[in-house]
């Protein structure tokens, strides 16, 4: 790795890791639906805008449009929505240790679709990390009724996450950028989220303070934009499984933010927890 690589590391771990608290600030007033609408505008433009000057095809068939369209449902609807509704009741740090997982979810998924038994290895680790999330979760599940609730909500936009990415990998194969699906991926989620919306009565409102409006240009422009592209230049530089590593880290420096701003309680079990996480994606990405 050279010092580019590793700026690219640094700024993906710095993203990842405080992008949940802005999440959390964003709930409130406005709800979720319309919050994440924003959000994808902002990112979608800037996108749009990019592929635009890099000249990068945005013309397809209908049949390609359809796979844009299940990213978009998948990724840039469907899973932010679920994690925002489960910030509702649980700490930023909870979101992002689950959302960690994503690296086995994704094995484990790959396995059940195209029909491939996962290695030994992927199971011990899978196996790891979810009883990492049990006992993180378990102390919150004596305190808080609706901790249960926050944890399916993560675990099924994990789900949805997931299974995004692999809509992503079919339309990469077919020879499309990763820039023009996840833009018109963005666009599509838009859609969801204004119909999703408009059937739920919500208002299309923007909280006029300066924590809301932060947050949402935080999430739009690094979390969605700069995390994003920063990702894909590692992942080319370096390889996958060596850019998988910072789903290792980034869960220990939001638990620590969490810990500071939130005034999250640790405890033995969560500890225990977090190190299991840890191991498990770990593993994970030593089994890839």
């Amino acid at each position: 790795m050279n010092s580019r690589d590793y700026l690219l590391y640094a700024s993906i771990i710095f993203v990842w890791s405080t992008s949940w608290l802005p999440l959390k600030w964003q709930l409130g007033v406005v709800a979720p639906e319309v919050s994440i609408l924003w959000r994808f505008i902002i990112a979608a433009s800037i996108c749009m805008a990019i592929a635009v000057f890099q000249r990068a095809p945005l013309r397809f068939d209908i049949k390609t449009h359809g796979y844009f369209m299940a990213l978009g449902l998948f990724i840039f609807s469907t899973n932010f929505t679920l994690f925002y509704y489960a910030g509702q009741y649980v700490t930023s740090a909870l979101l992002a240790v689950v959302f960690s997982t994503a690296s086995m979810v994704n094995i484990l998924l790959i396995s059940l679709v195209y029909r491939t038994p996962p290695q030994l290895g992927q199971l011990i680790a899978s196996a790891t990390g979810l009883c990492g999330i049990a006992l993180i979760f378990w102390p919150e599940l004596e305190i808080s009724q609706y901790a249960l609730t926050a944890l399916v909500l993560c675990i099924i936009g994990t789900l949805s996450f997931c299974s995004g990415n692999l809509v992503s990998a079919h339309i990469q194969k077919q020879g499309i950028s990763v820039l023009s699906a996840n833009s018109w991926g963005m666009i599509y989620g838009c859609g969801v989220l204004a119909v999703v919306a408009l059937v739920r009565g919500h208002p299309f409102i923007i909280e006029p303070s300066a924590l809301y409006i932060g947050s949402l240009l935080w999430l739009s422009i690094l979390g969605s934009v700069v995390a994003f592209f920063s990702y894909l230049s590692l992942v080319g530089s370096i390889g996958a499984g060596r850019a998988g590593y910072a789903t290792v880290v980034f869960p220990v420096f939001a638990l620590l933010i969490s810990t500071f701003v939130e005034a999250y309680q640790w405890t033995w079990p969560a500890a225990m927890g977090i190190t299991l996480v840890i191991a498990g994606n770990i593993l994970m990405v030593r089994a890839r």
